[in-house]
């Protein structure tokens, strides 16, 4: 027997599980025999040891055992306590070993990605590509990048593919934390950390610009001063005048440019 509505009701009120998830079972891990209730409690214990060949990280698929939290039994992994009977996780996936109790996450298992995912089935796509379950909002309306995910968020350098925060992707492609992005644009950055393109639609504030070029005269002594730019956003270099507020792409009419040494003619 699994329990009633009300017998899972009270355990949850109990408190079972930790920071990360509610359940109501503990794992024990196999690379070093001890016993955690998750495995980012785990990563995060085995982080802090002051031996660096001691720190590893824990492979979800690698569990075999788990501790009921109910009646701490330690059995092979299944959805329920083979001697108290309680369902220790309204979400269970076998493949991962994961348990949650929290299934307003909507919780699904992506084979292509190989990991359970938050958020619906429904509501996502696995890009083949980009190697990864993107809202279906993205599906044909991104850049595609190889392994996208597989990568590290370029400002809290958490490891993006299974990280519990919400990602976004960028114009260009590239992808990071939602929130490191939102707290990147407040401080008044909007270009991708990874490859320097714009990372929203900048023409408002190119306008901005234009209007402050054409309204500050330069001194006579570089008004004829002319640069070579390479652009972020289209990639394309060219020579054009110097102005202390910027110089303008004349492609793509970004300032989202940078100086660079002119080129080596044969």
């Amino acid at each position: 027997m699994e329990g009633s509505a009300c017998e899972r009701l009270a355990f949850g009120r109990m408190g079972f599980g930790c920071q990360h998830y509610r359940r109501r079972c503990l794992i024990r891990a196999p690379c070093c025999n001890e016993i955690f209730p998750c495995r980012h409690c785990h990563n995060e214990a085995t982080s802090m040891l002051r031996n660096p060949m001691d720190r590893h990280e824990l492979n979800r698929c690698d569990v075999k055992q788990v501790v009921c939290a109910v009646c701490d039994t330690e059995q092979p992994v299944g959805r329920v306590c083979t001697n108290c009977g309680v369902n220790m996780g309204e979400y269970f996936c076998e493949i991962c070993k994961f348990y949650d109790d929290d299934i307003d996450k909507m919780q699904f298992h992506c084979d292509d990605c190989g990991i359970c995912r938050v958020g619906g089935r429904e509501n996502f796509f696995h890009c083949k590509r980009c190697g990864s379950c993107y809202s279906v909002a993205l599906r044909n309306n991104h850049m595609c990048i190889e392994n996208s995910m597989r990568h590290h968020c370029p400002i809290c350098y958490e490891y993006l593919f299974d990280s519990l925060k919400d990602t976004t992707v960028l114009r260009c492609g590239h992808t990071m934390h939602y929130e490191c992005c939102h707290e990147m644009m407040k401080r008044d950055k909007y270009c991708c950390p990874i490859c320097s393109k714009s990372v929203i639609d900048m023409s408002t504030t190119w306008k901005r610009l234009d209007e402050e070029i054409e309204a500050t005269t330069m001194p006579e002594d570089f008004r004829n001063k002319k640069v070579w730019i390479l652009c972020n956003d289209c990639n394309d270099t060219t020579e054009v005048y110097f102005h202390i507020i910027g110089q303008k792409c004349s492609h793509c009419s970004s300032y989202n440019t940078r100086q660079i040494a002119p080129p080596v003619l044969p």
